[in-house]
């Protein structure tokens, strides 16, 4: 039998509140969403001014990260590029910049997903918050 890493709820906690301070110092209204290997959500939080939309878009970059293993903006870039077969890919709804997969050990245990600045941006706080969580890890 296989082990594998999980994410705690303080883990989880760790990473909304990185990307919640980082946001914050920025004037960025955003949400926020932790999902699990599976895109099953863990934490979510929505910033106020946030438009309400943001929430599930949040999630759905999440989700679409922990289901592929890769940024979420990859999928983004391939069907800009022109595969745009990828628009009928199953369960991956968030296929816009802003999701990333939190690695532990080589496996991946979730995902974080931001939405509600540039895509860059959002991005830029999902990384934030994966290296807070790498820091308190070691």
């Amino acid at each position: 039998m296989l082990n594998k890493p999980v994410l705690s709820q303080p883990d989880v906690t760790q990473m909304l509140l990185a990307a919640e301070h980082a946001a914050r110092e920025r004037g960025w209204a955003v949400s926020i969403a932790v999902v699990d290997d599976g895109g099953h959500p863990l934490g979510l939080l929505r910033l106020d001014d946030a438009a309400p939309i943001s929430a599930y878009i949040a999630t759905e970059k999440a989700r679409t990260a922990a289901l592929g293993r890769r940024d979420s903006g990859a999928y983004e870039q391939m069907i800009n590029g022109g595969r745009q077969a990828f628009l009928s890919a199953p369960l991956l709804q968030g296929m816009l910049e802003g999701g990333v997969p939190i690695l532990h050990l080589g496996q991946c245990i979730g995902a974080i997903g931001v939405s509600g600045v540039r895509p860059e941006q959002d991005a830029e706080l999902a990384r934030l918050a994966v290296a807070a969580l790498d820091a308190v890890q070691g």
